[in-house]
């Protein structure tokens, strides 16, 4: 009798889980079928993390544009071999003397260390007051004016200012802003309009913060009953003339955009001198870019960036491209003493290999997700998340719902921590990679690919918000 029980009760068990299996797999399969996803491109697969028993497996091998969760491979390589406390640098100093009379004979430097976060808005208590800061440590070095140049070394990165497979859509606009040595005020900067009240009628060119040294503006955008920012900026890394298209909402005073700095650089050299300035510290010569040599060069003082997790966090949590970027060079100048795109791609690529995972659905072009030639499998991401389960830096920056680009997501349908994962997004792609806790305590590790799909992405991240929610309470 008891043996007939026991096995009555296995039987049971495996009845249910299978049962809940196929709710999952008939969930999927009846939105394949819809007319925005029949012809789609799509990859999915789910595990168990404790035991890597496959729960679900679509196309899990397929390579697949994977937009923003390629910032996980990105994230993970960066925590994994630069660790949770890495900071960059910045350095002031000065080659030549300062005389009696405070007068520098030579020329201030400033090292670029590839700092993305430098006077970001993400960590505006961290850099409170930066110039102010550094003005402060330039005067108590005795330095009262500079017979010589301003001078910004960017030797650590090449002179590659954005991936190449970028398209001409995404330069100009703030989330297509590259990665700089001097990479300043998360390399935008804000653009103020005003609208009239006619529709349709040309808008104006109000404001621009911070100022950008000799930037000029072809603004075709006009005004519009639509609600919203549809104005696009166009323009190339230091071309600083910006062709503006599109429509912003009319009848406003102030309607502000963000697009990408055509020139951090300068623009972080402007700002330091007009700071200097305010202070009677006057720079006689010119803003001179160069690589300086340690023989000669005295540090003043050194700028340390947040730690590396504290970056990691608001970077998947909030998506930002340029940190991202700058992680990948980062990785290169650790290695090779320069920040190259194509070497951190092949740091990346070689960590994973050395760690078993399956390299070959990797395929990198950039950190971020912005180029649409990064193809990634699903099995892949379930592989990386695997691995990065218990990096608790890693698991922490990803957001859950209601939160970060997870926003879109109910987070009542999925309190505290149960749901949390990169989404990636741009046009016809949507994916998510993350973790999921299911309602009987198992941990799941998913990735969800959807590419070429018609329709809108708020009707896709509630149709894959119900597929997670179907995982949840199933398994």
């Amino acid at each position: 009798m008891m043996v007939r029980i026991f096995l009555l009760s296995i039987f049971g068990f495996l009845f249910l889980n299978g049962l809940a299996q196929n709710q999952f797999s008939n969930a999927v399969s009846e939105l394949l079928k819809k007319p925005e996803y029949k012809n789609a491109s799509v990859g999915m697969q789910v595990v168990e993390l404790e035991s890597q028993k496959e729960i679900y497996n679509l196309n899990a091998n397929q390579l697949l544009v994977p937009a923003s969760t390629i910032k996980l491979v990105t994230t993970a390589t960066a925590l994994e071999l630069l660790g949770d406390d890495y900071e960059f640098k910045t350095i002031i100093g000065y080659e030549g003397n300062i005389n009696k009379q405070g007068e520098l004979k030579g020329d201030l430097v400033l090292k670029g260390g590839a700092d993305p976060a430098l006077g970001s808005e993400y960590f505006q208590d961290h850099y409170f007051r930066f110039l102010q800061n550094w003005v402060q440590k330039i005067s108590d070095a005795g330095i009262k004016r500079v017979n010589g140049n301003l001078v910004l070394d960017a030797s650590v990165y090449d002179s590659e200012k954005v991936p190449a497979t970028w398209i001409w859509e995404d330069l100009g606009n703030y989330y297509g802003a590259g990665a700089d040595a001097f990479t300043v005020y998360d390399n935008l900067f804000r653009i103020t309009f005003r609208s009239p009240k006619e529709i349709g009628a040309p808008t104006q060119v109000i404001m621009t913060q911070p100022k950008v040294p000799g930037i000029e503006f072809s603004n075709e955008v006009v005004s519009s009953e639509v609600n919203r920012d549809n104005a696009y900026v166009f323009g190339s890394p230091l071309d600083k003339n910006r062709v503006i298209r599109g429509s912003i909402p009319a009848n406003r005073k102030a309607f502000t955009i963000r697009a990408s700095m055509p020139d951090p650089s300068g623009v972080l050299a402007n700002d330091l001198t007009v700071a200097l300035a305010e202070a009677g510290i006057f720079i006689e010569g010119k803003v001179e870019f160069r690589k300086t040599d340690d023989k000669h060069f005295q540090k003043i003082y050194m700028q340390l960036s947040p730690k590396l997790a504290d970056i990691v966090e608001v970077l998947n949590h909030e998506s930002v491209n340029l940190f991202s970027e700058h992680l990948l060079k980062q990785l290169a100048v650790e290695k090779n003493g320069l920040g190259n795109r194509d070497a951190g791609i092949d740091i990346v690529t070689d960590f994973w290999k050395k760690q078993g995972l399956d390299t070959e659905s990797l395929l990198m072009e950039d950190g971020s997700g912005l180029s649409h030639f990064n193809v990634v499998s699903p099995h892949f991401f379930i592989e990386l998340l695997t691995f990065m389960a218990d990096n608790k830096s890693f698991v922490a920056s990803l957001p859950s719902p209601g939160n970060g680009t997870m926003y879109l997501f109910d987070k009542n349908l999925f309190p505290g921590n149960s749901l949390q994962a990169k989404s990636g997004s741009m046009t016809r792609v949507r994916c998510y990679s993350g973790y999921l806790v299911a309602d009987s305590g198992k941990k799941l590790v998913f990735s969800i690919m959807f590419n070429h799909f018609h329709g809108s992405h708020f009707s896709l991240v509630k149709e894959i918000e119900k597929l997670l929610l179907t995982l949840k309470q199933e398994n």
